[in-house]
This record gives C-alpha cells, structure tokens and sequence, in this order.
C-alpha cells in the first residue's frame, strides 16, 4: 500500500464517510436559474426545449446547454413525450388454414455460367409447396404478371 494512502486514512479516521459526497460544483444550477427555464419554457411551451435553450440565451436569461434544459424541464415533468401510435409489428404472420388461400413470390438472382438470371417462384403459404417457377433474363412487372 502506498504511503499516501496510509496518511490519507488516518486523516479521515473517526470521521464521517464524505470522499464520494455530493460537492456542490460551481457549473450546477442555482433555484433561480430552474425557476427561469420551467417559467421560461412554460410561456414558450410550443417551441422544443432545443430551441427554447437559444431563445433564452439571446434574450440574455439564463446561461445553459440543451442538455441541462432538458434535465430540469425532465425533473419538472413538462416534457411532452412524443406517443406512437400502435404498429402491427410482433403480432405476427396469421399462417393460412388451407391449401391456395396465401400465395407468396419469390424474385432471387442465379449466375449461370456468368450470366444473371431472375428466379421467380411462386410458393403455396400453406404447404411451402412450389406452385410455380420459371428463370428470365429481366425481370418487369409485366414479367411477374405472366408467371403469377
């Protein structure tokens, strides 16, 4: 164990734990500049807390980054979280019951002696059985609509 730190414990002995207390910084925020941005942001409440930040910076009123705009208007519960609506994704594919109720194509590419082809092929969603396939050169809408 080093010296320093000996001599640092026997300092401390006896006294309360405070090595990792909550030293107030001189970069924190004073009651005065909170007050100033929650005022500030509630008649302004229209514009995001971004633009608020610089709106307050050139009208000389409080001195901060977006970041701490966003914690003290975060801490004072005047966010307004952006709501998404509800999507259809996790629910899942409903599979076919029968045979010939979903079909699904499948347009992939196949290098034939160093030439490309289309592979369209048409799958039965029920079974996975193959209903169809043919190989082309191009692959068009026009194309897919006489293999389907």
């Amino acid at each position: 164990m080093a010296p320093s730190k000996f001599y640092d414990w026997k300092k401390r002995y006896g006294k309360v734990n405070l090595h990792n207390g909550w030293i107030p910084r001189d970069t924190w925020l004073e009651a005065w500049e909170r007050e100033a941005v929650v005022r500030f942001y509630s008649e302004n409440g229209k514009e995001g807390y971004r633009r608020v930040t610089f709106m307050m910076l050139d009208r000389d009123i409080v001195a901060v980054s977006p970041s701490t705009v966003y914690r003290v208007l975060k801490d004072a519960g005047l966010l307004r979280r952006w709501s998404r609506g509800n999507t259809g994704r996790g629910k899942g594919f409903e599979q076919p019951e029968s045979p010939h109720e979903h079909w699904h194509v499948d347009v992939s590419y196949l290098n034939i002696c160093g030439t490309f082809y289309y592979l369209c092929s048409l799958l039965d969603g029920y079974s996975r059985f193959i209903v169809h396939w043919e190989i082309r050169e191009s692959m068009t809408e026009a194309d897919v609509e006489i293999v389907l």
